[in-house]
C-alpha cells in the first residue's frame, strides 16, 4: 500500500520535529506546510470504531495559509478475506451502504461500464455507494469537458451521465462489485440480503 508524500511525512517526522497535544480526544500535530512554506498544518489523528469491529485511522491536514487540506483513511485492523463482494442497490436505502475500498480492490459497476483499477497511486475510499457515485459522476464530467464539441462519443458520455444521475437519486437499479485479492476492502450493507461474498481461494492468487 501507498500513503500520499503528507501521509508519509507524518510517520517519518515523528514525535521529534512536531508539536503534540490533545483537543477533543484527538491528538494534533503541527509543522510548517510543505506547499506554501508559510502556513502551518495541522495534522489531526483520531480512531473511529467501525460497526464490524474494525478500527480506522482518519489523518486530517490543513494548512492555516493557503488552506491545503486533505483527508486520509488507513485501516488498522480488517476482519476480511480476500475475495469478491458484490452489493445489489435497488433503492434509496441500499445507497447508505458503507464501502470502505482498500488501494489494491477493484471497484467496478458493470450495468454503467464503470471501473476503477488498483493501483500504486491509488487512493483508499472510506464512503457510502452514494458518495461512489458522486466520485463517477465528477470524473465523467472531466472527461466530457475534454472533448471537442463535434466528438460523437459526447452522445454516450450524456447518457451516462443520466444514468449516474438517475442512480444518484436511487432510480436506477444496478451492481457495485469489489474484487480484492488482499482482503482489505469490505461493504456494510444496509440490507445483508442484498449482499454477497465469494472468497477468493489461495490457488486462484497463484
Amino acid at each position: 500500500m501507498e500513503f500520499n508524500h503528507l501521509t508519509l511525512l507524518y510517520f517519518k517526522l515523528g514525535k521529534n520535529y512536531m508539536l503534540d497535544k490533545k483537543r477533543n480526544n484527538k491528538i494534533v500535530y503541527s509543522f510548517k506546510c510543505p506547499s506554501c512554506k508559510e502556513g502551518i498544518i495541522d495534522i489531526v489523528k483520531s480512531i473511529y470504531d467501525l460497526p464490524d469491529g474494525d478500527k480506522m485511522l482518519i489523518l486530517k491536514f490543513e494548512c492555516n495559509t493557503c488552506k491545503f487540506h486533505k483527508n486520509d483513511v488507513i485501516p488498522l485492523t480488517t476482519n476480511m478475506e480476500p475475495g469478491i463482494m458484490t452489493l445489489h442497490i435497488v433503492d434509496d436505502d441500499d445507497l447508505k451502504s458503507k464501502i470502505y475500498r482498500s488501494p489494491v480492490g477493484k471497484l467496478e459497476i458493470p450495468e454503467l461500464e464503470l471501473i476503477v483499477e488498483p493501483g500504486p497511486r491509488a487512493d483508499f475510499y472510506y464512503t457510502n455507494v452514494q458518495g461512489i457515485l458522486f466520485r463517477f459522476e465528477n470524473a465523467v464530467s472531466i472527461y466530457r469537458k475534454s472533448l471537442e464539441e463535434d466528438d460523437p462519443e459526447k452522445s454516450e458520455i450524456d447518457e451516462l451521465m443520466f444514468n449516474l444521475k438517475q442512480a444518484i437519486d436511487g432510480k436506477f437499479k444496478f451492481t457495485l462489485k469489489i474484487t480484492d485479492t488482499q482482503g482489505g476492502s469490505y461493504i456494510i450493507p444496509q440490507d445483508k440480503s442484498k449482499y454477497t461474498f465469494e472468497k477468493i481461494k489461495k490457488k486462484e492468487l497463484e
